[in-house]
């Protein structure tokens, strides 16, 4: 897939105040700070559609990106750790559950994993929820840049091996690196052959 256009369109908190569409969303969750807006962006060959900062909790809305007039790719606020009050934790875990679990239009979700780190129980956690939801998701890991080849395959077996713990299926995975450019070609190829199933 190439992606000729690459439009903003929104950034809302609420349910309600969302695109009203029919297209596909392909949305992307994570630990605040994995890379969401960078992955986006990279997707996009467009450095400046989503917003980036190197401070976590930076995304506090949902943000919506129409994709060549056909899907849209939707940027979500973090989960985990983010330097924010807790009020607007709890607000930010209303609002993510509510488009998870009530947004029609959300055809997969891509939940971001930082490979640099061991299975986090947050990541986990979050992976059991979607799971026990049927959320249909995906799991990219981004950073891979960060690790040498031989430090990404030990680390990627090893949340492998701790899923099938737990799951009898393991999701599509993607690795993926937005400053050395890796990983976008495939993730394009799964959206292209989603849409086409569906078309």
């Amino acid at each position: 897939m190439k992606i000729e256009t690459a439009k903003f369109i929104s950034a809302r908190v609420h349910l309600k105040d969302l695109p009203e569409t029919k297209l596909p969303e392909f949305a992307f969750i994570g630990r605040s700070n994995v890379g969401k807006s960078s992955l986006i962006n990279y997707l996009t060959q467009n450095p400046k559609l989503a917003k980036t900062s190197s401070t976590p909790g930076k995304t506090q809305t949902i943000n919506h990106f129409l994709i060549n007039n056909q899907f849209y790719l939707v940027d979500l606020p973090g989960y985990g750790y983010a330097n924010v009050p807790l009020n607007i934790k709890k607000q930010f875990e209303k609002m993510i559950q509510e488009y998870l679990l009530k947004r029609e239009s959300l055809f997969c979700l891509f939940v971001l994993i930082d490979c640099r780190h061991h299975p986090l129980k947050v990541d986990l956690d979050f992976i059991h929820w979607a799971g026990v939801n049927q959320i249909p998701f995906c799991i990219v890991f981004t950073k891979s840049d960060k690790l040498s080849k031989n430090q990404l395959t030990d680390k990627i077996n090893l949340y492998q091996k701790t899923l099938l713990n737990t799951w009898e299926d393991l999701p599509p995975i993607f690795i993926t690196s937005a400053e050395k450019k890796v990983g976008a070609d495939k993730i394009l190829k799964f959206i292209e052959n989603s849409l086409n199933a569906i078309a």
